[in-house]
């Protein structure tokens, strides 16, 4: 039987910046799912004003997509939530790969030994995205459900990914701008970055000392493909006086041994 030969490639002029290629509708309609990833969901009122537009264009754009169970209404009929065809798709995106797939037994035995809650990201878009998690059993936790963005620079996985990093992947992710800082201890400037992931290539792990949140601790370290690329992190997280100075060593090389199996089961040598 003849296979149909598929097309590859975009457009011709799909990137030229003068040809009009976005869809204005289906551009809204994008917005109004990014808007409604956060777990309150809105209102009518607060998707319009938040996106500065009218209820009425905002109203249409959510009846499309509820009408294909892009979004759904609380039981009050008030507040506009995420729904499951949304879901499904996400959940596409991350059968893409294995990595969290070999990574969740490793995960488990990793909150099991820790006692603390167990992690996985990938770089997005210059970000963390978290896309597993094994949660401790403990009352006071950290929470990264799948889907949560974190910064490269205040994330204890994100230090781990850009440690693998060359120079020139990390002028273009950082073009030399100032780092946003989250608490006292978030590091400001892209030298003071540069240092820190010298510190981490040498320990093999990196350390995220309540940089992103107060009170809070991660320890990280790469997972590696078969070409030796880092296409996850994984890491333990939780409160400061549970991971103190002094478990940080022993938890960080607990993680190095993860990311290594993880990684080995991936094809990395």
């Amino acid at each position: 039987m003849t296979v149909p030969v598929r097309r590859r490639g975009r457009p011709k002029g799909f990137n030229d910046p003068q040809t009009q290629n976005v869809v204005q509708s289906l551009d809204r309609a994008l917005d109004v799912l990014e808007a409604l990833a956060s777990p309150e969901g809105m209102t009518l009122s607060e998707l319009a004003k938040h996106l500065d537009q009218s209820a009425a264009t905002m109203h249409r754009v959510l009846a499309t997509l509820e009408r294909r169970d892009y979004v759904e209404m609380s039981p009050d009929g008030q507040i506009f939530h995420i729904g499951p065809e949304a879901y499904r798709l996400g959940a596409a995106f991350l059968r893409r790969t294995n990595v969290i797939e070999r990574s969740r037994p490793v995960m488990r035995e990793l909150m099991l030994e820790t006692g603390e809650t167990s992690n996985l990201g990938i770089e997005q878009n210059g970000k963390v995205l978290f896309v597993s998690q094994v949660e401790t059993h403990e009352s006071i936790r950290a929470f990264f459900p799948p889907g949560t963005l974190s910064p490269l620079h205040a994330s204890g996985i994100g230090k781990a990914l850009l440690s693998t990093y060359d120079e020139e992947r990390l002028s273009v992710l950082f073009k030399g701008a100032a780092l946003q800082r989250f608490t006292a201890n978030t590091l400001r400037t892209i030298n003071q970055l540069k240092d820190e992931l010298e510190i981490t290539r040498q320990r093999g792990y990196a350390f995220d000392d309540e940089e992103k949140a107060v009170g809070m601790r991660c320890v990280a370290a790469p997972v590696l493909n078969i070409h030796g690329e880092a296409v996850a992190g994984i890491s333990v997280s939780g409160p400061a006086h549970r991971i103190s100075d002094r478990q940080v060593k022993r938890i960080g090389q607990r993680v190095i041994e993860a990311a290594r199996l993880v990684s080995n089961r991936l094809g990395a040598s």
